[in-house]
């Protein structure tokens, strides 16, 4: 297991963590959650040994592998999969010892590697590694591509399929969200909820953490707590928490204020002196509690349009593309006030194109793209960071919309985005990417626009910043279309759903569960297809046997749901008990009796729940191999 005593870590002059603990044990999956510049990147470099502690201590077992997602990957010439590949370092090091051995002719060391191979899955790699590049986006004549061929984002991609094939004992992800479209999010929550592995995981898509963690440790005031059970769960705990220290905090200002009164009352009077001297020594003993330290609040309200025309924009008929290539066509889209769309569609499939046509970037190749007078656009794209001028300040971007503002008046208008005091004045050059992105938002916001087209707008922003935008959002009166691999956020701000596929943007009903079931569906008839044309009464035998196989299957399926519903039933008695148990005053109000059958209560439900567990696992295991 992973365990941090009296943990303390400095960056520079800043420090992170004080007398931190927490104990993580193996098959945990582990949200490691807090506000930028916290130290969850720099946990994560000591736990690879990147950094040393500053003072206490951090235990990870020494023969643990560990794997993280490379940040940079070089211009290889390296074909994808083999790139792939070198993520299980131990098989690189088998196989090159392999040729090696038969270049000598050592029989018996040939044969001792071929049994270290197959013990280490090594004959199975290279499906291993189409599978997960597959899973990750990459169609099946990209796998022999060179890896220079491909952009940075696609490059990220391999990066996570090398640290998904390691076979690690821990997987550190920081952020493997942020260069994925919404369907590859999907794969890689199902495939961590497999891996048998430890976990732990950095990220600010909270719908992807529900999906994958079984506990949460967060970062705040240098300090570090641990939660059992997802996102959700530790937002409510928290809460809860944070409600019971703000009332032992109000309570002891009260009982302070009464012994203060009786002091200065009664100290300089004889009868009394006595009495307010012990009320005087209680009152220095009183331990001091301090007061909730709130998270930064953001204020990101858009102003009210000047002018709302209605329709705002209409595309006819339109096709669009660079150059000779088509991307859409025959577009039919009309956005008026109050319009909240989202656009869904793999990678590649035209969402950009078309928020670009929309945005004026991208003329027709034919059709017609008609605006209304008045029409304020405020467009917020990856691209719009480095628009930004590196050696000017936030402030003088500001400047530059509004000639005649008062500076104080953009300062105050600054700071509803973070950025108060000097940072508005220090260059934007070394701001973070979530700082960057803030100043973006405020820029745009600025300008009143009618229109909002976001394009992944959460990429650098963290939790509290989101959700800062979704209320924002909720208020905002004009139109606005999303492109988004946040499910939350999607869910919170869209209405409609367009679904941009086979070069046509349509209405998609239903939401985002139904896009889930549509990706299943495409890509089983995308396997179906890669399977070459076959004979109807072919697809009939196949039919057939597969309908033979669920006959087969059905009383191991309906023995796993039993199990699932168990599990999940059990699930939820734990919780609650564990949210009792977790509170102070339980253990002074209530009998030691009554405690100690909660905590055998406690005790038969982990049992139970680690029993079903395990027969789940025979259970997925038996189907995959019938």
């Amino acid at each position: 297991m992973i365990h941090a005593e009296h943990l303390s870590l400095m960056r520079g002059s800043k420090q992170l963590l004080i007398d931190a603990q927490f104990t993580i044990f193996p098959g945990q999956r582990v949200g490691l959650v807090g506000a930028n510049g916290t130290g969850k990147s720099s946990l994560f470099a000591l736990l690879r040994g990147e950094l040393k502690e500053d003072q206490g201590e951090l235990q990870v077992p020494k023969a643990w592998k560990i794997a993280s997602v490379a940040q940079e990957t070089p211009a290889l010439s390296t074909p994808a999969r083999d790139y792939v590949v070198q993520g299980d370092p131990e098989y690189v090091r088998t196989r090159d010892a392999l040729a090696q051995a038969e270049a000598a002719n050592d029989g018996q060391e040939i044969a001792r590697l071929h049994g270290v191979l197959d013990a280490i899955g090594g004959y199975r790699i290279e499906a291993r590694a189409a599978t997960l590049l597959a899973g990750l986006g990459f169609s099946a004549d990209q796998f022999m591509t060179p890896v220079e061929a491909f952009s940075g984002g696609w490059r990220m991609r391999l990066n996570l399929a090398q640290a998904l094939i390691s076979r690690a004992d821990l997987l550190l992800l920081d952020e493997p969200t942020n260069h994925l479209d919404l369907d590859t999010i999907i794969w890689l929550e199902s495939w961590l909820q497999r891996f048998e592995g430890t976990v732990i995981i950095i990220s600010h898509d909270r719908d992807f953490l529900d999906g994958v963690v079984s506990h949460i440790i967060h970062i705040e005031q240098q300090a570090t707590q641990g939660y059992q059970g997802n996102y959700s769960s530790f937002q409510r705990q928290r809460m809860e928490r944070r409600m019971q220290a703000q009332q032992k905090y109000d309570k002891e200002q009260l009982q302070r204020a009464h012994l203060q009164s009786f002091v200065d009352r009664f100290r300089a009077k004889a009868s009394k002196a006595k009495q307010a001297q012990s009320r005087l020594k209680a009152l220095e003993k009183l331990t001091a509690t301090a007061p909730l330290n709130e998270a930064e609040s953001y204020d990101l309200t858009f102003p009210a349009p000047e002018k709302l025309p209605n329709p705002l924009i209409q595309l006819e008929q339109v096709q669009a593309g660079y150059g000779d290539k088509v991307i859409l066509q025959e577009i039919h889209f009309n956005l008026v006030p109050g319009s909240r769309i989202g656009l869904l569609g793999r990678n590649g499939a035209g969402k950009s194109t078309l928020t670009k046509l929309l945005a004026g970037e991208l003329a027709p190749l034919q059709g017609s793209r008609d605006v209304s007078a008045g029409l304020a656009i405020g467009y917020f794209a990856q691209h719009q960071l480095d628009t930004l001028t590196l050696s000017e300040s936030a402030i003088t971007h500001l400047q530059r919309l509004d000639t005649k503002a008062t500076e104080q008046s953009l300062r105050d208008y600054l700071g509803r985005f973070g950025f108060r005091g000097d940072k508005a004045f220090e260059p934007v050059g070394p701001y973070s990417g979530g700082e960057k992105a803030r100043l973006v938002l405020a820029l745009l916001i600025y300008q009143r626009p009618n229109l909002l087209l976001l394009d992944e707008p959460t990429n650098h922003l963290d939790l509290d910043m989101r959700e800062a935008l979704i209320s924002a959002l909720q208020e905002f009166k004009g139109a606005m279309v999303v492109v988004s691999h946040d499910r939350h956020f999607l869910n919170a701000t869209v209405d409609d759903y367009y679904l941009v596929a086979d070069r046509a943007v349509t209405a998609f009903k239903g939401g985002l569960e139904a896009y889930s079931q549509w990706l299943l569906e495409e890509a089983a008839a995308a396997s179906d297809k890669d399977l070459g044309e076959t004979r109807v009464d072919n697809r009939k035998a196949q039919r057939q046997a597969a309908a033979a196989q669920r006959e087969q299957q059905k009383p191991l399926r309906d023995r796993l749901k039993k199990v699932e519903k168990e599990m999940a039933s059990i699930t939820a008695t734990l919780n609650s008990l564990n949210e009792r148990l977790a509170d102070p005053d339980l253990y002074q109000n209530e009998s030691p009796e009554v405690l100690k059958d909660l905590f055998q209560q406690q005790g038969r439900a982990e049992q139970s729940l680690e029993a079903l567990e395990a027969e789940w696992l025979d259970l997925e295991e038996q189907l995959e191999s019938s």
